[in-house]
């Protein structure tokens, strides 16, 4: 199974989103949130080279000398999604020989950033978080709803609630 980092990002938010991302059921196309951070990415950093995608798993959004993997951001409402998302890339990388020295996640409208270091230990949860992923992922029926503040926002709304 191909796990994507979108796949590892939306794990950290909601499962239920993962699964229906798994199942091809896309309701973010849409979404004024998820088009306004496409409208971040693509008129920020336009000096890169953007949209890296990895054997049709991966899709980063810029690597800068091979060295430094970028994602950018529009908020920092998920941070967690987005540090474990970026610290997949890096595994990602390195398990096809590629040395990433460290991944960095973009804040063009707050303009800041945070540096990633992917560890020995943070290599291990992976492993443990991408079975888990394979698991919800081959599941006939879809996790719960998780009832959570983001939940208003999110284009799964009416999928889940209605």
């Amino acid at each position: 199974m191909k796990i994507t980092g979108i796949m590892v990002n939306y794990y950290f938010i909601c499962k239920r989103k993962l699964w229906c991302q798994s199942k091809n059921i896309n309701l973010e196309e849409e979404n004024e949130n998820v088009q306004l951070g496409k409208l971040i990415d693509e008129n920020s950093y336009s000096l890169e080279t953007k949209q890296v995608m990895i054997e049709e798993t991966v899709n980063i959004d810029f690597i800068r000398k091979w060295q430094v993997v970028h994602e950018v951001k529009k908020s920092k409402a998920v941070e967690e999604a987005a540090i474990w998302q970026v610290k997949y890339y890096i595994y990602f990388l390195k398990q096809r020989g590629i040395k990433i020295e460290k991944g960095i996640i973009d804040y063009p409208v707050i303009r800041e950033r945070k540096e990633i270091i992917l560890t020995k230990e943070d290599e291990n949860t992976l492993k443990e978080i991408l079975i888990d992923i394979e698991k919800i992922c081959k599941n006939e029926k879809a996790p719960p709803v998780i009832n959570d503040k983001i939940c208003k926002k999110c284009a799964y709304y009416e999928f889940c609630y209605i």
